[in-house]
């Protein structure tokens, strides 16, 4: 390409070209070259990327607060960090989120793109950076160590946010067809075999409460991201930071995101921990886990439809064989297993990058960020699909689910209280070794009359406690 494509610009390793209509700079052009791995990368999280502008914005406030940095200049800032948070320059941040340095190169994409653009509303031209640096302005007081943990905590709760508008419309989903399905009596199981009756609408109902459960754990686990340590700088002694930074930039924050944040009791201590990405990723894994043990739960119910449980139908999404004419497989639930399977591979992930932090930083943050987001991700986007294109259009077949019951040995079990667990141990192995009911069984051994039995045997007592019978 012509040289007059490009400005050059310079840093420690030396001058390089960049794009001559880009905001970034040199160290986010080296990046560029050196990180070509994941595939994804900053724009692919706009989250993110609000997230530090919120960050750069409380900083540059702060500083200039404090008579550490030029009003005119940290104005310029605070106008770049709104336009970025208003969803302008997105596409200036196309570093891969997977890459060396503890995100230093992530850190410095931000401070690239907010000076060059403060210098165009201060009527500068990209790159004349003596008017506004990089490091010097935008980075004032600040080091990659306390800006990018802080921004990526940020981003996590933000993210939050959708994860559990998600997990709400699925428990209300859940809840819908729980209420649906009151009225159809079917077959409970353990260990896959049959049990005692309950209905449909009882097992619908405890899939909502089971992930119900989930919205108190990660809100308890969020909360732990808030603590963010801001004028920490380097290694959290605060080094380059005036005294009063770290509360200023901290109330700013709050202030601009409409969120609230608490700065860390010991800042030394905050900057290389990883405590809160360790629990907020484990709360993912166990809403996954939980999740994924509903759809196994859907596609065994749905298996069949001639010969499997067939209790329930799923909605036909696609042709489910290549080979293999009238066959739909359960895709929807299927993918969601698929996604929690990721999900609790990323929590490991973070384990172990978590673990591997040595001294005053943990250079593994952003295998840990990204395997947050990605989570976040994948397990919104999941639960959205599996609501919309599963959930809402699931059907039961109320008399194939009647009959089992009536053909059940496990029905038996309701009999206890009237005529023993030895007895009915009896009847259920005569009833298997013949082919008989229970029903007729009971009769024909004179154990309990017709009238009392069809009473025990009622689907209302037989799925919620009651009243024994006199």
């Amino acid at each position: 390409m012509s040289e007059k494509l490009y400005r050059v610009e310079s840093d420690l390793i030396g001058e390089l070209q960049v794009p001559i209509d880009a905001y970034y700079g040199v160290q986010t052009q080296r990046a560029i070259n050196n990180y070509k791995i994941s595939n994804t990368h900053m724009c692919d999280y706009p989250e993110y990327i609000i997230a530090i502008a919120y960050v750069k914005m409380a900083a540059a406030e702060a500083n200039a607060r404090l008579g550490v940095l030029d009003r005119k200049i940290a104005d310029a800032i605070v106008a770049a960090c709104k336009e970025i948070v208003g969803g302008k320059l997105w596409d200036q941040f196309p570093v891969d989120m997977m890459q060396g340095g503890a995100g230093t190169s992530v850190n410095m994409n931000a401070n690239e793109v907010i000076a060059n653009r403060a210098l165009e509303l201060m009527g500068h031209k990209k790159g004349e950076y003596q008017f506004c640096s990089p490091n010097d302005h935008v980075n004032c007081a600040q080091s990659t160590n306390d800006a990018y943990p802080t921004a990526f905590r940020y981003t996590f709760v933000r993210m939050n946010r959708n994860l559990v508008k998600a997990l709400e419309d699925l428990i209300e989903a859940f809840r819908a067809k729980g209420d649906e399905f009151s009225g159809v009596l079917k077959m409970g199981r353990t260990q896959l075999q049959d049990a005692v009756p309950m209905t449909s609408g009882q097992e619908f109902h405890a899939f909502a409460t089971n992930l119900k459960e989930e919205l108190a754990n990660l809100e308890r686990n969020v909360v732990l991201l808030k603590e963010i340590n801001m004028g920490g700088t380097a290694i959290g002694t605060g080094l380059n930071a005036v005294p009063g930074f770290a509360e200023l930039c901290t109330k700013l924050m709050g202030e601009f995101s409409g969120d609230h944040f608490e700065v860390a009791e010991d800042l030394v201590e905050a900057t290389p921990d990883t405590g809160a990405y360790v629990s907020y990723s484990a709360a993912l894994k166990r809403l996954a886990v939980k999740l994924s043990k509903i759809c196994n739960d859907l596609r065994l119910m749905a298996s069949g439809p001639r010969c499997g449980l067939h209790e329930i139908n799923l909605p036909a999404m696609a042709p489910g064989s290549s080979i293999m004419p009238g066959k739909v497989n359960p895709v929807i639930p299927e993918v969601t297993n698929q996604v929690c399977f990721k999900v609790i591979g990323n929590d490991t992930t973070v384990a172990f990058a978590a673990e591997a932090g040595q001294l005053q930083l943990n250079v593994m943050e952003p295998v840990i960020a990204e395997s947050i987001l990605e989570s976040q991700t994948w397990l919104t986007n999941a639960m959205n699909t599996l609501r919309e294109k599963c959930i809402v259009g699931i059907t039961v077949n109320a008399d194939h689910c009647y009959e089992m019951v009536k053909n059940s040995i496990g029905i038996v079990t309701a009999l206890n209280p009237y005529i023993g667990y030895k007895a009915s141990t009896k009847v259920a192995k005569e009833a298997l070794e013949t082919g008989g009911s229970v029903y007729d069984l009971v009769l024909e051994h004179g154990l309990m009359t017709k009238e009392k039995l069809d009473e025990a045997l009622d689907p209302a007592a037989m799925t919620q406690p009651h009243e024994l019978l006199k």
